[in-house]
């Protein structure tokens, strides 16, 4: 939802120092980078195996109130074991006291006639569907037949998994103590998404009896369902999960730097990240949408140049994403041309990426849709001119990642005012968020390659946002 400006709101983007600290090891004594290769995945080797339940592993033997043996039943107890598990080596490391299992699980179906319903947390579930955690009685409940089912059709299993350690977060954050009665409850929601990461790191390790993940579709999956799960507003009263980029923020942190990092969370650190990029996304007066157009897509193109201040402004042709280029290979719908210097545009091709996907009111968006969504695109061909006059290869995995680094560049600056007479409006960080994870076509080479993992395309992103290009020079150069 970008828009031209009408007004600037001033704010310093400046470095939060929990996501851009702490993500390197040492080697011989010299800090070295997890970012360096573009194929890992917070030091992780980036895998495209299995993901989703082992075959052939017994079944958790919990006894869960309601259940009827269903496979969001099984999906549910099964994760709930492993998350336990997990927590019972992990809670010593992190908290004083002894870790206590949650023993108390419910299951439901949500269309059952309210006298025939069951119930969670006091409440009759007829209509609930969701997820919880109830802080009176310490249980975790779940919905069988909408919720779960959706998530698992829509995400795959590992969506449901991470729903359930996003909950029994909540569990950790009670009994440990972590959770202050006066915390706000976007705090709380950021820190359960921090421990849902820490948990799904331990996966990709191998170290879940019943799942397993991989660090590329897999993890991309996971991620996606988080976008989709989000506050579509971060200023709006009721918001009390983040948007997008907050949500993968907080699981990124929990995913690279394990579960001690997230008790860093707390009001202050989340106002921090707010403050340099969110809470400016919400400009009074219309909706924000641009509506692409030749116009616009100029438009574009000159704040690029108003960031980037290269030599020479790369030509724009409406012609086609097909320009005949000699030394790049197409990318629908936008395309940079090396040795012409010319970015290639297929516009109805472009403004299919900005119009969001429709569905019922009750359908799960796994493809977050507007109008950055095609601009942000635009941005990373416009990173292919400004890596070309530095000197940098065009076609490799970095060139890639740096793409999407330097698009994060420019969306701060738009973000700040900065960018020409553009700024953003609540939801565009959100449609690059989801981008990055369907087809990451923002984190691409010339040629339109990128790599596997959406983690280290939405790291990337976010390295320029909160970062600058001092980030990207850092991680990428």
């Amino acid at each position: 939802m970008i828009r031209a400006r009408a007004a600037v709101v001033g704010v310093a983007v400046a470095l939060a120092a929990i996501l851009l600290a702490g993500c390197a090891s040492t080697t011989g004594g010299r800090a070295v980078s997890i970012y360096a290769n573009p194929f890992t995945v917070a030091g992780l080797p980036a895998t495209d195996g299995p993901s989703g339940p082992r075959p052939d592993v017994p079944d958790a033997s919990l006894p869960v109130r309601g259940a009827d043996g269903s496979a969001a039943d099984v999906l549910a107890t099964n994760a709930v074991d492993d998350i336990a598990a997990f927590w019972g080596v992990e809670y010593p490391k992190v908290f004083a006291g002894d870790f206590q299992p949650v023993t108390d699980l419910a299951s439901w179906d949500p269309d059952a006639p309210p006298a025939h319903s069951d119930t969670f947390c006091g409440d009759n579930t007829h209509g609930v569907v969701n997820a919880g955690y109830c802080t009176r009685d310490g249980s975790i409940g779940w919905d069988r037949t909408t919720l779960l089912p959706t998530l698992m059709s829509t995400f795959g299993p590992m969506a449901v998994v991470m729903v359930m350690a996003h909950e029994y977060g909540h569990a950790i954050q009670h009994d440990s103590g972590l959770a202050g009665d006066d915390d706000p409850t976007l705090v709380l929601e950021q820190q359960a998404d921090c421990f849902a990461g820490a948990f799904m790191r331990d996966v990709a390790q191998g170290g879940a009896p019943h799942f397993t993940l991989n660090t590329s579709d897999g993890l991309n999956s996971v991620m996606a369902a988080m976008v989709a799960v989000r506050d579509t507003n971060p200023n709006d009263p009721e918001a009390v999960h983040g948007s997008a980029f907050e949500r993968v923020t907080a699981f990124q942190i929990g995913f690279t730097d394990g579960a001690r990092a997230c008790t860093a969370i707390d009001a202050a650190e989340v106002d921090a990240r707010r403050a340099e990029v969110a809470q400016q996304l919400s400009v009074a007066g219309g909706d924000g949408e641009m509506p692409v157009t030749e116009e616009t897509v100029r438009l574009t193109v000159d704040s690029l140049q108003a960031v980037f201040a290269l030599p020479q402004q790369p030509t724009v042709t409406f012609a086609g994403a097909d320009t005949g280029c000699p030394d790049a290979t197409t990318t629908e719908p936008v395309s940079y041309c090396p040795s012409t210097d010319t970015i290639g545009v297929s516009l109805p091709a472009l403004v299919a990426r900005s119009i969001p996907l429709t569905g019922s009111p009750d359908e799960i968006a796994a493809d977050v849709r507007g109008d950055f969504g095609a601009y942000v695109l635009v941005a990373s061909r416009f990173t292919l001119a400004a890596q070309r006059r530095a000197g940098d290869s065009l076609t490799d995995a970095t060139t890639a990642v740096r793409a999407a680094c330097l698009s994060g560049v420019w969306t701060a600056a738009a973000a700040a005012g900065e960018a020409g007479g553009l700024t953003l409006s609540a939801g565009d960080l959100d449609e690059a968020v989801s981008g990055l994870l369907t087809d990451g076509l923002m984190a691409s080479d010339v040629n339109g390659d990128t790599v596997p993992s959406g983690f280290a395309r939405v790291d990337a992103f976010r390295s320029g946002v909160l970062g600058g290009q001092d980030a990207c020079a850092n991680r990428y150069g």
